[in-house]
Order: C-alpha cells, then sequence, then structure tokens
C-alpha cells in the first residue's frame, strides 16, 4: 500500500532516531555555517524544516520561511524534538523544544559571535548543543566546556558527564610507495574523556546508533 501524506513537497525525508512517529525534512541541503559565506554574497534566501507524522499524514512546519534563517538536524530526546534556529540576519541560534501541535517552546538563545556555527549541532543521551571543528571541540549548553581533540577524533555522544569519542587509526601504509602494506589495518577506537578533556579510557571498537537510540560498541 502507498500513502500520501497531508502534503507533497517532493522532498528526501529522514527517520529521526529514538522513535518511530516522525520524519523531518529540511527546505534545501544547506548547513548553519553556510550563513556566513551567504552573508558575504548579499544573504540567504532562508529554508523551513518539516515534520511528517506518520500516525495521521500530516506534515507539520513550526515556522514559516524567512530570510537568512535556517535549521539543523532535529534529535528526539525525553519524548520531545529538538532542534536548532539560525538567524544571521538576528544575529541569534534558538535552540527549540517541539511537539506537533503541542509545544513550541525555545529553550535557550545564542549569540551568532558566541558559537561556531561549523558542525554546529545537537548530541547527548540528554541535549547538548555543541561545535567541532577541526580538532576543537565545544559544548555550548546546557553547560559551557571545550577542549582540543587529537588528530583523527570526533565526539559521537555525551552520556553521564563523559564525552565518547570515536578516532580511526590507520596501520601499516606505505608513505614512500602511498599503498597499503600486507600488514595494513584500518580501525576505530573508542575514546571516552571527562569534560577538561581528561582522558579516562581508551579501546578498540566503533560507536553505532540504533534506529530506537541506543548507542552500541562493535
Amino acid at each position: 500500500m502507498i500513502r500520501k501524506f497531508s502534503e507533497v513537497n517532493g522532498l528526501y525525508i529522514e527517520k529521526i532516531i529514538g522513535q518511530d512517529r516522525l520524519a523531518y525534512a529540511t527546505s534545501d541541503s544547506e548547513d548553519l555555517y553556510d550563513l556566513i559565506e551567504y552573508s558575504k554574497r548579499g544573504g540567504y534566501q532562508g529554508s523551513v524544516i518539516i515534520f511528517y507524522d506518520f500516525e495521521n499524514g500530516k506534515v507539520y512546519r513550526p515556522f514559516e520561511k524567512k530570510r537568512d534563517v535556517i535549521y539543523s538536524k532535529p534529535e528526539y530526546v525525553d519524548g520531545y524534538y529538538y532542534f536548532l534556529q539560525a538567524d544571521y540576519g538576528l544575529k541569534k541560534v534558538t535552540l527549540y523544544k517541539y511537539m506537533p501541535e503541542t509545544v513550541l517552546e525555545k529553550v535557550t538563545e545564542f549569540s551568532t559571535d558566541d558559537v561556531n556555527l561549523y558542525n554546529l549541532g545537537i548530541m547527548g543521551e540528554k541535549v547538548h548543543v555543541i561545535s567541532q571543528e577541526g580538532n576543537a571541540f565545544c559544548c555550548y549548553y546546557p553547560e559551557k566546556f571545550s577542549f582540543t581533540l587529537e588528530n583523527h577524533e570526533t565526539v559521537q555522544f555525551i552520556y553521564d558527564e563523559l564525552v565518547y569519542i570515536e578516532a580511526w587509526v590507520e596501520e601499516g601504509w606505505d608513505e614512500e610507495k602511498d599503498c597499503a602494506t600486507d600488514n595494513y589495518k584500518y580501525y576505530s577506537k573508542v575514546v571516552i574523556r571527562d569534560f577538561d578533556g581528561n582522558k579516562i579510557s581508551e579501546e578498540i571498537g566503533s560507536i553505532y546508533q540504533a534506529t530506537d537510540g541506543t548507542y552500541w560498541i562493535s
């Protein structure tokens, strides 16, 4: 059986991990940090975030399209949907808590001068607003902390006041010939750090988030 939502836009929708009710789409593929480049070229046309309800086929837009406004990927945490709205005209980034037809609540707000828009997003078992650029990692909410990552490290999630990081490792590569040797290995490590960046533990493993929201180490 093929069904149609109440509004068909021809947009690719994505599942929001941790629940089965809603999927989402944004009206274009730009990222928050693209606002900076657009500002140098006269501004950004604006986008919208759209939620698609599998329970009743309805389509929800928390906000109408507005120039110089863009949205992050939403996350499902503790029974609500959270997303970031960046408004480069007003120079602010707002974290919203959302439930279709019942809740649209401003949780907190940041000046665009106080956050790094590059890879700015939401992560963690609880809501954390973070950014990552190169080796620089910063958390802005619910508390602010930052530290420098080692090469090849990427933060995956935050749980119980610990930061879980995945780092890729490559062994047995012949730099001179620019090829793999017979002893070549490529694998990942799970590195756990505290909020000061101190390493708590390190083990071989790759982090995967299942569709129900749980994290697995493989």
